[in-house]
């Protein structure tokens, strides 16, 4: 039976649920309806009737997914529940305990399609999306859900928002390659819980629903390895790599049309893309509308010339701006950022050998196959930034057209001879300033959530240099934990710091207590000179000591994710078989800014104390 939260008892942590049962959430199928299918199964009764070894590996051309039904799974044993995740996407808790949630959530089940209901293929039916990528940047060619089917869309009618429902780890498709389809129950553990964590802290992310133990299914990796599932959505699947696959093939056609979906229904119409960045406002988002702004309007002239396809572009820049500010301000690293693992919503994303720092280290990579740190923590910005250079490439002759976008002559011939130069250029200068605004969002929301995590209310120019920066240096030289920087930061009271001598001792908290080689009287004095410097601000900034402590906590989580903890997290699942824990910890990690859950006090101390010695900084590999 699955657990909903980490109450043993089975009392549930988020007070109000959603009012849908299964079968009455708002399903629909808005991808698969817009966009173009592998032509070798147009129709949902084509994929349904053809035997499983056909749906298997090949190449798919001028098409965006295949219809494919997720592989059956024996005996499957649902081992948790999100609550938070129900509540969003507005389905009742008790849904949960049903046996049909969980036939549905382990792929046993088609809820959206009955074959005699629609000979003609209609109805809503499972696929599997088409895209390429670079991978530690080079091209490697088609990719795609190898191991991923979605099964349908629903839309909570109370928030208005549409997700796409998927099952990860649910059999072969034709873009596995020569992989198995399945997924091991040590990954589909460590997306369930860091998905769910990064949602609960504001980190945009796709989501977790369910964790499905697929018992007696045993899939080989480094190891023989338990099987599972894990049923995830988000607003949009759609990835960098969905756009490199059709420029990389000279395919204009599919790759115009993939751009048209994305602005008119994963962003919501192209009304509401952003134009160029305000002058002096460097946080405008794609939250914003430009009214008025059609389609068909351009900004500037000539070469300045700006289309709706840069406008789309911008929001797209936008979004994973903000997103990798917020996961430098949380030190949380994806380990594995090809264009196939970036969203174009700005969604954290399929999670491999992703980690949060422990101690802070700019050099850091959780994937021990990434022997040149090139997705280490310092580089993950001017990564981003590279696959949305990638991205732009791939708009770039929707943008370099301009005003020219829409005549019939580009439509159908594309670039005419004359024409190249101009149109290059023109691209170009776009992707260029578009750098620019991605370095100006990504600053000003890094800087807001520091300023935050400081205690501070206000910005001023030098808190980069004297605050932030000489913060992350003294972490990084005395190897101090990240985390407990900020969480012991938000306990400390202005009246402890008044004098040289209360901000050495004060100072003495930042070392781990059970072991501290770095603490000394050079340390602690270079940590009470930054103290100094940040009780002038905080005096400065708000008077009311007490409301600056509750506000930094709620922006400083107490627990975190970090890899020693789900590495004994999946050891208690799959080794010893505690059913508990999972759920008892989700109730920590939905959580994480409490300062307890009324769960266990020895062990919520523990799994938010110090690193045990030796299990800091892990490492793991890419396989899952």
């Amino acid at each position: 039976m699955a657990h909903l939260d980490g109450n043993t008892n089975g009392t549930n942590n988020v007070k109000s649920g959603g009012s849908y049962t299964l079968q009455s959430l708002p399903k629909s199928n808005v991808f698969t309806s817009n966009l173009p299918p592998d032509a070798a199964f147009l129709t949902p009764s084509e994929s349904h009737s053809a035997p499983r070894q056909q749906l298997g590996p090949r190449l798919v051309k001028e098409a965006l997914y295949t219809y494919v039904r997720p592989e059956p799974v024996e005996d499957p044993e649902l081992l948790c529940v999100s609550p938070r995740a129900l509540k969003d996407i507005g389905l009742r808790e008790e849904e949960a305990l049903n046996e049909e949630f969980k036939q549905v959530f382990s792929g046993n089940k088609i809820l959206t399609w009955d074959e005699d209901q629609n000979k003609e293929g209609g109805g809503i039916y499972p696929w599997a999306q088409c895209y390429g990528g670079y991978q530690f940047g080079q091209w490697a060619g088609q990719l795609g859900d190898g191991r991923a089917i979605s099964l349908f869309e629903a839309t909570n009618e109370n928030t208005g928002v549409r997700y796409e429902m998927q099952l990860k780890g649910a059999g072969r498709t034709p873009y596995s390659r020569f992989a198995d389809g399945k997924a091991v129950l040590r990954s589909s553990i460590r997306e369930f819980v860091v998905s769910e964590y990064l949602n609960a802290i504001g980190i945009p992310s796709t989501r977790a629903l369910a964790l499905t133990h697929c018992r007696g299914s045993k899939v080989f990796r480094e190891r023989m390895e338990p099987g599972a599932i894990v049923t995830r959505f988000a607003q949009s699947w759609i990835r960098f790599g969905t756009f490199d696959l059709p420029r990389n093939r000279g395919d204009r056609k599919l790759l115009r049309t993939l751009a048209d979906y994305t602005a008119e229904h994963v962003y919501g119409g192209w009304d509401t893309l952003p134009s160029k960045l305000p002058s002096g406002d460097p946080k405008t988002t794609h939250t914003e509308t430009h009214a008025g702004i059609s389609k068909e309007q351009v900004e500037g002239d000539g070469l300045e010339q700006e289309n709706r396809y840069t406008r789309l572009y911008r929001a797209i820049t936008r979004r994973n701006a903000e997103t990798v500010a917020k996961w430098q301000a949380y030190g949380f690293m994806n380990g594995v950022l090809n264009t196939d693992n970036t969203s174009i919503l700005g969604l954290s994303i399929d999670f491999g050998p992703f980690a949060f720092l422990d101690t802070f280290d700019p050099t850091y990579t959780p994937n021990h196959d990434d022997h040149m740190l090139r997705y280490s923590y310092r580089n993950q910005p001017t990564i981003i930034w590279w696959n949305l250079v990638r991205l732009g490439e791939s708009l770039g002759e929707l943008m370099g057209a301009g005003s020219n976008v829409d005549s019939e002559t580009f439509i159908e011939k594309g670039v005419q001879d004359g024409e190249e130069d101009e149109l290059i250029k023109r691209a170009e200068g776009i992707i260029e300033r578009t750098g620019e605004e991605y370095k100006a969002v990504f600053l000003a929301h890094y800087k807001e959530l520091m300023t935050k995590r400081l205690g501070l209310k206000t910005q001023k120019e030098s808190d980069f240099e004297e605050l932030f920066s000489e913060l992350l240096d003294f972490l990084e030289a005395y190897e101090l934990d990240f985390h407990h920087a900020f969480r012991k930061l938000s306990y400390f009271k202005v009246s402890e710091l008044e004098t040289e001598q209360t901000r050495k001792d004060v100072a003495g908290r930042f070392f781990r207590f059970n072991e501290a080689p770095k603490q000394d009287a050079e340390s602690r004095t270079r940590i009470a000179n930054w103290l100094e410097k940040w009780v002038a601000r905080v005096k400065e900034d708000s008077p009311n000591d007490e409301e600056r402590q509750v506000a930094m906590l709620a922006v400083n989580p107490k627990f975190v994710p970090r890899s020693w903890i789900l590495d004994e997290l999946i050891d208690r699942v799959e080794k010893k078989g505690d059913r508990d824990i999972l759920p008892a910890i989700m109730k920590v990690n939905l959580d994480p800014f409490k300062e307890n859950w009324d769960w266990n006090e020895i062990e919520e101390e523990r799994f938010c104390g110090d690193v045990p010695k030796y299990k800091g900084m892990m490492q793991c590999s890419c396989s899952s």
